[in-house]
């Protein structure tokens, strides 16, 4: 019972997103609620306008409570998110975008399955899925003018060329670095006397190292890491793939040189550093493909964007108008604020 009561709590907010875009301002409330936003004659009443707050405030902080100087922020995200549906919405049914109604029917129909046996859905059945119906067919036209919106043009060389130019971090294979280690484990719940005969130990390699020793047959002898059959050889890393303390100290390193015993979770390391591969920027036909489409994805960004903007320039956005009753002479400025 209480997991329906929370599905059906869930709907109700989703429902009330929806509402807005469902109709005409005097449609969208009752003449005694107060109404956030009318956005080309369709009111957003406070009360869609808190539910909407909260089901966010819910998706992204874990206490349901945000930091207080966060929440103007917030409160505008929520009402350019529920401006833009509707706008967005009312471009969609001006394109003639339809609603994938196979997936629709096939979602309500996964929906009424999954609680048609409990009695309490049995008396809201009707009216819900009617209502949900119509929230998954927006959705849909959403998503589908979504799609239409972000399709690239073909590209062209010279696009490509300056996308290239202008992200080079993007086409970089960062710096590369080839180490070998030896390692006494030490286990992290054992005294501190082993930790400390661990580090004499790694003094006395260090030691050995600088008179000439080799680091390959020293990792077989006393290293207990995987690599120590391979002579401590850990391979080519990417910076940013070693622990923190670990790359503060390869840093300091040069080629050929060996580090003094760092502790570390495992025990206490020598590393030495065998070889430093600079950050190299890959050739504009290695990597064309992947140019292509990161190049692709950010002229659909850019033209999902700008379409938002146009919607939102052309429109009659007025933001506190009392009640719904007031939204019949929205056609003034008085009373509203303009929020394109």
């Amino acid at each position: 019972m209480r997991c329906m009561k929370r599905v059906l709590a869930g709907v109700a907010v989703a429902l009330w997103l929806v509402a807005p875009a469902c109709g005409a301002a005097a449609g969208a409330a009752s003449e005694d609620n107060a109404v956030h936003v009318v956005v080309d004659g369709t009111a957003i009443s406070v009360q869609q306008f808190d539910a909407a707050l909260q089901s966010t405030i819910r998706q992204k902080f874990y206490h349901r409570q945000p930091p207080e100087d966060q929440l103007p922020a917030l409160r505008n995200e929520v009402t350019d998110s529920l401006v833009n549906r509707v706008l967005l919405l009312k471009e969609a049914e001006r394109r003639g975008v339809a609603p994938d109604e196979e997936q629709v029917r096939a979602r309500i129909e996964a929906f009424d399955q999954r609680y048609r046996g409990q009695p309490q859905w049995q008396g809201v059945r009707d009216q819900l899925l009617a209502e949900f119906t119509l929230l998954l067919r927006q959705q849909s036209m959403l998503e589908r003018l979504e799609a239409a919106i972000r399709v690239a043009p073909p590209s062209t060389e010279s696009g490509l060329r300056a996308y290239y130019a202008s992200h080079p971090e993007q086409f970089t294979q960062p710096e590369q670095v080839r180490l070998s280690m030896i390692l006494l484990k030490v286990d992290p719940a054992a005294p501190s006397s082993e930790l400390d005969q661990a580090r004499q130990q790694a003094q006395d390699i260090v030691k050995q190292l600088a008179n000439g020793a080799d680091f390959a047959a020293l990792a077989r002898e006393h290293s207990r890491d995987d690599t120590a059959s391979k002579g401590g050889d850990m391979g080519l890393r990417h910076r940013g793939m070693l622990p923190q303390g670990i790359e503060i100290v390869v840093d300091k390193l040069t080629p050929g040189r060996v580090s003094e015993p760092l502790r570390l979770l495992e025990g206490v390391a020598v590393l030495r550093l065998t070889e430093r591969k600079p950050a190299l920027l890959k050739a504009l036909e290695e990597v064309r493909v992947t140019l292509a489409e990161l190049w692709a994805r950010e002229q659909g960004e850019t033209q999902w964007r700008e379409l938002r903007a146009r919607l939102r320039a052309g429109a009659d956005i007025r933001v506190g108008i009392n009640s719904v009753g007031a939204v019949a002479g929205a056609g003034s400025t008085d009373g509203a604020a303009a929020a394109h």
